[in-house]
């Protein structure tokens, strides 16, 4: 049927001396179309569109039923493709095709018959499980026409039925489950608080009368997500029928007509098949898009978080700059870093219990902390600061060269003796306290020999010492004259308080221009 503005058209170009092919053409219409309108008069094409209005359409049959849809969503627009797929996973084939239908709703609205909501969308109805609450997962298998098989991963949301999938070429271990599980929390937009699984042998050891036995990583998983579960036997319809049904789906309609290269390409027509059908067509059990849904159900997911399974990738980490003490801060925390690393830029990663460090370089992981809740907090690790990298002998031969004195030398021989299960930790104190910043070598002599005196020779001790001498020279040079100061700093020595004496030279400057003025 031509529709109001059509006919009008076809009219003003006849007047305008048109002929019915030209019309044609213009118009981009069948020649009988427009032989037929020409004949018809304004009167008869009014009489002639109310007939046609009022005729038999192909889904008035399932009128009553469409506006059920409808109603079910709270007369919110729903895309004509999901009530198509609706109506024809329920009756099987329909009387017309997908655009009939979608005209037919247009027609439906015109007349009054549907009134549809433009507004936001309002949820009212009380869901059999509250949103955010459960998540049932399954595997499946399937065959592919190279001989191959593909091993799937399902979830689905219970409530609002949004659902995730992927596939791999190997039956799952308990890693790929956890880290499937984790790209679904992603998928999902938060984590649900309970799991509905069974006992596959990936997630559970053993059960006896209830008490459940999980697998290290997965009881691992559990802990550290702070997720509830509850385990079914197989082929549960009334507990995970909902999974069930979904892998069932995957099987006979992503598999029906499909065939692919690689994993990865039929990964990737997964996702879009799951945003298109699995998620974007009108649930049988809700009467809803679940696509729509989750929207909703998101509100009432836990936030994503980090996992200790997820530290290995890169574009997870952050970046933190090691300060002048070799310390990073998390949180108002600093945590020691490998000398090495000192001003320079490491990568993080962080979740809710540990703190990885790595070399941003290498990619090698150098430190592993429990996060610290006390605000503040300095967090050691001498296993982090050992530097292995580097041999003890090495860090013998750097210390004993920072400075020429014999009482160094004789000093750090009796330190290696005392602490020789320590060796390594106590050139590491030399480096921190004597390697960066000018030292007073007089007050340093001073102090060595102070402490071989007194048969005290940790590093610790020594710096002490050392700071005692130079407070008693700053008090001294306050009240009086002081002796020359000699100071070290990476291997060149000078005095530091040395002033030398400059004489009046008015007097000889008075004589000279009294002799020049004579002249």
């Amino acid at each position: 049927m031509v529709k109001r503005a059509m006919y009008y058209e076809i009219k003003r170009l006849q007047k305008q001396g048109y002929g019915i092919n030209r019309i044609k053409r213009e118009l981009r219409i069948d020649k009988k179309t427009v032989r037929k309108y020409l004949k018809m008069d304004e009167d008869q094409y009014r009489q002639y569109h109310i007939i046609m209005q009022d005729r038999e359409k192909e889904f008035d049959v399932l009128q009553d039923e469409i506006i059920s849809l409808y109603k079910e969503n709270d007369f919110l627009k729903l895309p004509a493709a999901a009530i198509y797929d609706y109506l024809e996973e329920k009756h099987g084939k329909l009387p017309a095709n997908e655009n009939s239908l979608r005209n037919y709703i247009r027609y439906l609205v015109l007349t009054g018959r549907l009134t549809l909501d433009e507004r936001k969308r309002y949820y009212t109805k009380v869901a059999d499980l509250p949103y955010g609450k459960q998540l049932q997962i399954d595997f499946g298998v399937k065959k592919n026409r190279r001989g191959g098989k593909y091993y799937i991963f399902a979830a689905v949301l219970s409530t609002s039925r949004f659902k995730y999938s992927a596939l791999r070429e190997r039956p799952f271990t308990a890693m790929d489950l956890i880290l499937h599980l984790l790209d679904c929390f992603d998928y999902l937009g938060g984590i649900p608080q309970e799991l509905v699984i069974d006992q596959d042998s990936v997630m559970v050891v053993d059960e006896n009368a209830g008490d459940i036995l999980y697998t290290r990583e997965f009881g691992d998983f559990i802990h550290e997500m702070a997720l509830s579960m509850r385990v079914c036997r197989k082929s549960d319809p009334e507990s995970k029928g909902k999974i069930e049904n979904f892998v069932k789906y995957i099987k006979y309609n992503f598999f029906a007509l499909r065939e692919f290269d690689t994993v990865i390409e039929a990964n990737d027509s997964l996702l879009k098949w799951l945003e298109r059908r699995a998620n974007g067509k009108i649930s049988q059990a809700t009467k809803k898009i679940p696509g729509i849904e989750i929207v909703e159900e998101r509100k009432y997911l836990k936030p994503l978080k980090n996992s200790i399974y997820r530290k290995d990738q890169t574009s997870a980490r952050e970046e933190r700059t090691v300060n002048d003490k070799c310390r990073i801060t998390v949180d108002s925390c600093q945590y020691d870093i490998p000398e090495k690393y000192r001003n320079r830029t490491v990568e993080i990663y962080k979740t809710s219990e540990r703190l990885f460090v790595f070399d941003p370089y290498s990619g090698t992981e150098i430190a592993d902390y429990r996060l610290s809740l006390i605000p503040g907090q300095i967090v050691k690790n001498k296993a982090v600061t050992r530097e292995m990298g580097v041999t003890t002998r090495a860090l013998k031969g750097e210390v004993m060269g920072y400075f020429v004195l014999e009482s160094w030398r004789e000093f750090l021989e009796a330190n290696f003796s005392t602490f020789n299960r320590y060796v390594r930790d106590q050139c590491l104190e030399v480096r921190k306290y004597f390697k960066k910043q000018e030292v007073d070598i007089e007050m340093l002599d001073k102090a060595v020999r102070y402490c071989i005196e007194n048969k005290t020779f940790s590093i610790a001790n020594l710096n002490d010492s050392y700071q005692h001498f130079l407070k008693e020279r700053r008090i001294s040079a306050e009240n009086g004259l002081s002796e020359p100061v000699l100071m070290v700093c990476n291997g060149v020595i000078r005095a530091a308080n040395v002033e030398v004496a400059k004489p009046d030279t008015r007097p000889y400057q008075a004589l000279f221009e009294t002799a020049g003025g004579g002249q």
